[in-house]
């Protein structure tokens, strides 16, 4: 009798589906674990990033991350958030991006809303003498961030110059305008040596897909039609975040005055002590600054008296709001990304993109130096973080954990 054979190795699709499952589940626990413990902004963000998604894991390469920062701070929105959200859908396609997206989010969300809602208990002292030895060494990551991109991308003379110019002029126009200008000025300046390049012999045809950007356009006219008429609060408060997360370059720190005179100022939803207290709170909160956005739309709910979980969906629709637009506008633009760069005129203008890159992280060092007291041991500890972050044996959050105990203890 004939026996039917029976194959050991499973199907090649199923094997790869799995695989795949598998690595995109390790993706987000790494997601999560930068979620709680990166500190300090976009800038300290991508220094983690550098040392967990590309150095330990692999995920991508130095430069692709480089170039998907540079390409992130062109578009509206924030942009650590739409950083690891876009390499979340090169990993594993929208599915995963937004998953990306929720895991990112949520600690941070999370720890503003109850913020939000305790406010009245809080001790702003407190507070401030337990991230006293954070901040210096937050700046510490965003040196090491500036080390590691010139690095990896300052290669040749023009390189160099565009990165001494571009840090010079970050510095010295602190302006939301100026770092996109830069960047796309640094872009435009290599691109002229596109003629050094090989030419690409098979290009891939250019096909743009519309549709996150019809979806980001629809969503806004959408929402300020739906709050115009309706006047529920939540509604325009999605609309009033979802207008500034489309319109606002330069992260967190750039939002902040928006955010102020529009909800203090203006609609005066909260107090300008309301206002400074979270403000103060989210610098020092794990994971994106936008999520300053559910502390205030948790407070502006006070006032329809809806209690608990009525300031719960003020946060929810304010956190939905001002985090989807920028990563609707960077779904558009990675879809095609990898086919425009075949072209000669764009691969050449990322030398300069990536030198200009470097050059403003390097000018956010200095900045973010600037507000903290000159004294040794900050001076000390920025040394130490960044060398530490260098001999590359300690985890980054093992060092934030330790300034955190240090203010408690000091």
């Amino acid at each position: 009798m004939e026996t039917e054979e029976v194959s050991l190795v499973p199907p090649p699709r199923r094997s790869g589906t799995r695989t795949k499952r598998v690595r995109g589940i390790i993706f987000l626990k790494d997601v999560a674990v930068l979620a709680l413990t990166s500190f300090g902004g976009p800038q300290a963000h991508l220094a983690m990033m550098f040392r967990l998604l590309v150095d330990k894991r692999r995920y991508l390469t130095s430069a692709e991350l480089v170039e998907l920062t540079a390409l992130c701070q062109i578009v509206p929105g924030p942009s650590s958030t739409q950083t690891i959200t876009a390499i979340g859908f090169r990993l594993g396609g929208p599915n995963l991006a937004y998953l990306t997206l929720l895991v990112w989010m949520t600690p941070a969300v999370t720890f503003m809303t109850v913020f939000a809602l305790s406010i009245s208990y809080l001790d702003s002292s407190l507070v401030a003498r337990l991230v006293q030895f954070v901040q210096p060494i937050a700046i510490g990551f965003v040196a090491y961030s500036a080390y590691k991109i010139a690095e990896k991308v300052i290669h040749t003379k023009t390189s160099v110059a565009l990165m001494v110019s571009g840090a010079m002029l970050a510095y010295s126009f602190q302006l939301p305008a100026v770092l996109p200008l830069l960047l796309l000025a640094g872009g435009l300046i290599t691109a002229f040596r596109y003629s050094k390049l090989p030419q690409v012999e098979q290009k891939q045809p250019l096909r743009v897909e519309w549709a996150n950007f019809i979806l980001w356009l629809g969503v806004l006219i959408a929402a300020a039609v739906l709050g115009h008429y309706t006047r529920w609060l939540p509604v325009r408060l999605f609309e009033n975040f979802y207008r500034n997360g489309s319109l606002v370059f330069g992260g967190g720190q750039v939002l902040a005055p928006l955010l102020f005179a529009e909800f203090v100022e203006f609609k005066r939803y909260l107090t300008a002590p309301e206002f400074l207290s979270g403000l103060g709170l989210v610098q020092a909160m794990p994971g994106p600054n936008f999520s300053f956005a559910s502390y205030i739309g948790a407070l502006a709910m006070r006032r329809d008296e809806v209690g608990v979980s009525g300031q719960l969906l003020g946060a929810l629709v304010a956190a939905a709001g001002i985090f989807l637009p920028g990563t609707f506008l960077i779904f558009f633009l990675i879809r095609f990304w990898d086919q425009l760069k075949q072209y000669r005129v764009v691969k050449a203008s990322l030398e300069g993109i990536n030198a200009v890159s470097a050059g403003l992280v390097w000018a956010a060092t200095f900045l973010l130096y600037h507000p903290l007291p000159d004294t040794p041991i900050n001076l000390i500890l920025v040394a130490s973080t960044f060398l530490l972050l260098l001999w590359n044996r300690i985890p980054s959050y093992v060092i934030i954990g330790a300034g955190l105990v240090a203010g408690l203890l000091f």
